[in-house]
């Protein structure tokens, strides 16, 4: 590899809400992120599936597929 070229590597932490969550390997010192699998809704279970069936419901109707 040629030397100059290359991009400084360091051992990241990757912070949300002002807590640590873990470290990785990056070109920057630090990662700051607003949503990871830990608060994400539909990773956590909190997601609300309603607006989801409402279109479900709209495409059945559309293409007359009933509901068993």
């Amino acid at each position: 590899m040629k030397k100059g070229i290359h991009p400084e590597y360091h051992q990241a932490k990757v912070i949300c809400n002002g807590e640590e969550l873990y470290t990785v390997g990056s070109t920057k010192p630090e990662l700051r992120v607003e949503v990871w699998s830990g608060n994400h809704p539909f990773y956590t279970g909190q997601q609300k599936s309603t607006a989801a069936r409402g279109r479900i419901d709209q495409f059945n109707k559309k293409y007359g597929i009933k509901a068993e």
